[in-house]
């Protein structure tokens, strides 16, 4: 059987097209990029250094439980927005834009396997690269999860990371590679911006994160053009997520290396 040619053609110039990803990006983890550079400035202009500093993430919008669920799951519909945006502008010249970027259960045996050998294979060293950055004072210590402890924290939090997951493979590694690939540019050059930028918007964890993160991107990234598949990276990065979130929340009050 003959695969059908990679990227598909599209009617758009070049200069549309590129255009199109920036302001797509400036919506959404561009955008979060900024703000992450910014951070780590900031973070960096502080007495003591990084190795001195925590962040904080999956917190609570309120006090109140209830409220604070309504926030935490109305947060994650609004932040998908984006994905539900890059698709539609996908699907103005390409027929079923998920079905073309691997955002489907065509291969649900393949895209498990795949994201499950993924999670062993960035997890570990990523969890060993963080240590060692955070102990030369190269990173901050990093607080997956400080939301409350109710009956729907959990759940949230695995909500979260699949949040994570879809958000980033389908718009950085999906979209982004589909449409800098019909603009002409080369292969590793749309893998490696689009893993700088992955990198950037990790900026405000430290450096360890930005390292680590520019390193799954190339790897997601390469994987993608190989494969053809987002799905196997949200596998593997939701995995990711719901081990850190949810470990952490589990592990962390008991531990002190974390």
């Amino acid at each position: 059987m003959t695969r059908s040619p990679w990227p598909p053609p599209s009617p758009l110039s070049p200069r549309t097209l590129v255009t199109e990803t920036w302001l797509v990006l400036g919506v959404s983890l561009g955008a979060s990029a900024v703000w992450a550079v910014l951070s780590i400035l900031r973070k960096l202009s502080q007495p003591g250094g990084l190795a001195d500093q925590t962040t904080a993430m999956n917190t609570p919008f309120v006090d109140s439980p209830t409220w604070d669920l309504v926030y935490q799951l109305t947060s994650i519909v609004l932040v998908l927005v984006p994905v539900a945006l890059a698709l539609h502008l996908l699907g103005r010249d390409v027929a079923h834009p998920a079905r073309v970027i691997g955002f489907d259960r065509a291969r649900p045996g393949f895209d498990l396997a795949l994201g499950t050998g993924l999670t062993a294979a960035i997890g570990i060293p990523g969890l060993a690269l963080y240590l060692v950055a955070r102990e030369i004072g190269l990173n901050t210590t990093v607080a997956a999860a400080n939301l409350d402890a109710y009956w729907w924290t959990v759940p949230v939090l695995i909500l979260l990371a699949i949040k994570n997951a879809v958000l980033e493979e389908v718009l950085m590694v999906g979209y982004l590679l589909t449409r800098w690939g019909q603009a002409g540019w080369r292969k590793w050059t749309a893998i490696g911006l689009s893993a700088l930028i992955r990198g950037a918007y990790h900026l405000y964890q430290g450096f360890g994160g930005f390292v680590g993160n520019i390193i799954m991107g190339v790897v997601f990234g390469w994987l993608f053009t190989r494969t053809r598949r987002t799905m196997p990276l949200v596998v593997a990065h939701t995995l990711l997520d719901v081990v850190a979130f949810v470990g952490y929340a589990l592990v962390a009050p008991r531990v002190g290396w974390l």
